[in-house]
């Protein structure tokens, strides 16, 4: 394993547990059973680090190999949904802590800027894919896809707040079912064929 894997897996596992305003670069470097000086080495800062955690170390749109025209479009929405109400479980955690404290939250989003990064990046994505599966002609060409986006990704969000609200962070994934529901009933909103 790599010092950088290191990193990643001791800063995942603390800010799963306490959450990322609350867990010290000083605290992963520790666990990592590294100085704060090597972390540093791989990481210019937090929320490099974070974003690392993010884009590697929890499942997510961008780790689902889902190409357009590919497959069915009901097989690669469903992937997608799975992937997003996936990666908002795992990330609920981690991000709770900055939603109780404005003034966390508002640095968190200018660090997020600076990276090139944030929350309307996931909406961005999934709306991306149902514009080219619509360019392909596989759904309708009226279809508002940004709405689309935002509706998945907030249905899934909900989903996944409910699902950890009542189990806590031990939460087991959405089921299928809802998976399935999800993103049937935006596909036939969409007309997708």
């Amino acid at each position: 394993m790599t010092t950088r894997d290191r990193i990643l897996d001791a800063a995942a596992g603390l800010m799963r547990e306490r959450g990322i305003a609350r867990t010290t670069t000083k605290e992963i470097a520790k666990a990592a059973g590294l100085s704060e000086a090597a972390l540093y080495k791989h990481f210019a800062d937090k929320t490099e680090l974070m974003l690392a955690v993010l884009r590697e170390r929890m499942p997510g749109v961008a780790r689902v190999d889902v190409r357009p025209g590919v497959g069915s479009v009901a097989e690669t929405v469903a992937a997608l949904t799975r992937a997003t109400v996936d990666f908002y479980l795992e990330a609920l955690p981690m991000l709770g802590s900055l939603l109780g404290d404005p003034r966390l939250m508002a640095a968190q989003r200018e660090s997020l800027r600076r990276y090139g990064a944030g929350p309307e990046h996931l909406v961005r994505r999934l709306a991306d894919h149902l514009r080219a599966e619509r360019d392909l002609g596989r759904i309708a060409a009226d279809a508002n896809l940004d709405a689309a986006a935002a509706l998945l990704a907030g249905a899934c969000f909900q989903q996944a707040f409910f699902r950890y609200f009542a189990e806590g962070p031990d939460a087991k994934p959405v089921p299928d079912a809802t998976v399935t529901a999800l993103s049937g009933t935006l596909l036939r909103a969409l007309g997708a064929g």
